[in-house]
């Protein structure tokens, strides 16, 4: 079968041409993609050359992952659907993770159409939901996953590094589960976004330090540190600002480098959590948050490029000439 894809040919090269797909099996489900978001973050890294896969960094002596099927999520319309794959009918409007490609590093990418993709990795869009709402839903699963990590009480004050994507959604989570949230990051432009109501607190780090920012609004310190940007050294450095048995939530990728003290983590007994990946539990508790409202995804949304001028997309994303947050790749 033959298919379109977004292919990082190499180092900081993006092209949009044609591919071949395998042909679906009994357990797989066709879709025509209609709109694909762009993971800045992951895909970024690969795009540079600094993963080999997943969560693995690339090291000297490794094969260079390149020609690489970028992505991971896309929304669109089934065209079949395999006999093993009985909740799912044609015309349906779907999400989809991974969809199976060849020729390429690795036997699977995001941005595809049509997709083939196993049942497993197919999500219903519920009646009423927008599909583009959840055209990110595994990177909205992300924050989501860092949000719903630690424990949350009444007077819970979270803290949370980076003003992207992944911070936002995790943010959000902890706000719908009642903590009092700081959001700190370096651009007022994308803090905006998390608007207050009386538990919502910004802090640009480029106006303020941090440890005085916090010292303004949490000056008994916080209960949970979320580091969406893999920042491990700000994290030990803030060290000090977390209450004793608090916990920290690491979700940005360290590279080959990141050390953590975990000596000084047991001076407070300081719970570390490293969530990863995407799991269909929580893939279904975030589209729920979605189709209540709880988790906000359209407003981040920043800019729709043809998926044709996905290599004008990423330079966007890359030189970051304008502001940019959520990129939507148009697939119709």
């Amino acid at each position: 079968m033959l298919g379109k894809d977004v292919i990082f040919t190499d180092r900081e090269q993006v092209a949009f041409q044609d591919v071949t797909i395998p042909e679906p099996g009994p357990r797989d489900v066709v879709v025509r993609t209609t709109r694909s978001w762009i993971s800045n973050g992951t895909e970024g890294s690969f795009l540079r050359g600094e993963r080999f896969n997943g969560e693995t960094p690339w090291r000297e002596g490794m094969a260079w992952p390149f020609p690489f099927a970028a992505g991971y999520q896309s929304v669109g319309v089934v065209e079949s659907a395999g006999e093993e794959a009985e909740h799912i009918s044609p015309g349906q409007q779907v999400f989809c993770t991974m969809g199976k490609i060849e020729g390429m590093f690795e036997p699977w990418g995001g941005h595809i159409s049509p997709k083939v993709a196993d049942v497993s990795q197919v999500w219903a869009i519920p009646a009423g939901v927008p599909p583009v709402a959840v055209s990110g839903l595994v990177l909205t699963q992300v924050g989501y996953n860092c949000g719903i990590r630690p424990p949350v009480e009444e007077g819970t004050v979270a803290l949370v590094l980076g003003d992207g994507m992944v911070g936002h959604w995790a943010a959000q989570t902890l706000h719908w589960r009642g903590a009092r949230v700081i959001l700190a990051g370096k651009h007022d432009e994308r803090l905006a976004y998390f608007d207050g109501d009386g538990r919502r607190e910004l802090l640009n780090i480029t106006k303020e330090p941090i440890a005085e920012g916090l010292k303004r609004l949490a000056p008994e310190g916080v209960d949970i540190l979320v580091d969406t940007v893999g920042t491990v050294e700000m994290v030990m450095a803030l060290h000090p600002h977390l209450r004793h048995d608090g916990h920290i939530v690491s979700a940005g990728y360290n590279g080959t480098e990141s050390l953590v003290d975990v000596q000084k983590l047991r001076f407070g007994e300081i719970t570390w959590h490293s969530p990863s990946g995407w799991h269909p539990q929580r893939m279904d508790a975030t589209l729920a948050l979605i189709t209540s409202g709880a988790l906000q995804t359209e407003p981040l949304i920043t800019h729709h490029f043809p998926v044709a001028r996905a290599a004008d997309a990423w330079k966007l994303i890359l030189e970051r000439t304008e502001h940019v947050l959520g990129v939507i790749l148009d697939w119709e």
